[in-house]
């Protein structure tokens, strides 16, 4: 069966990074469509940029699109963006899946849930900017982000990368919790060498759990649409299958 993939990144990243991965979900008989959060496109303006400004982009470029069915999918930070637009779009949806993804949970923003080392150093860095946000450092990148990947093609990518707003970390949750009761199958497909947040406490094992799901396993770390884009597209499409 031919799914419908909308395919929203995760921080510091834009539609573009889900490159690889569209074009071998089209290339099985797909459709995908990669989109772009504000603050994050290569002329956008990060000032202000808020969590709810960003469901509401996602809320909207489906909206004006003629699709149904989708299997709306969001990468880390995604997570917070695909679960904020689903209730309002739940007419329009037939799964989500959450990718290497934070699954919210209600009055829990993002910075609630990564490691203090990361509260800090992310904290640190929008204060230091002009426009309070928070730019990836690349040693940071290379080692826990991409590690799967020689230096080289590491800071290639990270090159890429835009400095995201630091509002998206701290805004709680758009909804709360609403995403679970909206009857809409819930999946998550998680990289088993993601390391991005350190296994344990603050691991991603603990967001499947959170909703009571299996996770769809695929090779590779965080920024596996890079490194293992074809193993990552056939997880995505059993997720969207059968969860």
């Amino acid at each position: 069966m031919a799914e419908n993939f909308v395919l929203v990144p995760g921080a510091w990243h834009g539609g573009w990074s889900w490159q690889p991965v569209a074009s071998l979900l089209r290339a099985a008989g797909h459709q995908a469509q990669a989109l772009t959060c504000p603050g994050l496109g290569v002329n956008d303006d990060p000032r202000g940029v808020t969590l709810a400004d960003c469901v509401d982009a996602v809320v909207a470029a489906v909206e004006s699109s003629a699709a149904r069915d989708i299997t709306l999918v969001g990468h880390s930070w995604g997570g917070y963006v695909i679960a904020g637009a689903a209730p309002r779009l739940k007419d329009r949806l037939s799964r989500l899946v959450f990718w290497s993804a934070f699954v919210p949970a209600a009055g829990r923003s993002l910075h609630d849930e990564v490691p203090p080392s990361y509260q800090q150093l992310f904290a640190q860095l929008a204060g230091a900017s002009d426009d309070n946000v928070v730019a990836l450092p690349l040693e940071v990148f290379q080692g826990a982000f991409m590690g799967d990947a020689d230096l080289a093609a590491a800071a290639l990518t990270h090159s890429l990368l835009r400095p995201q707003p630091y509002r998206t970390f701290t805004d709680e949750p758009v909804g709360g919790e609403a995403y679970r009761d909206l009857g809409i199958p819930l999946s998550y497909v998680l990289s088993t060498e993601d390391v991005a947040l350190p296994p344990g406490e603050y691991g991603w094992a603990r967001f499947p759990e959170r909703i009571k799901v299996t996770p769809v396993l695929v090779p590779g770390s965080h920024e596996s649409m890079f490194t293992r884009p074809a193993e990552l597209a056939d997880g995505l499409i059993q997720a969207a299958a059968n969860g």
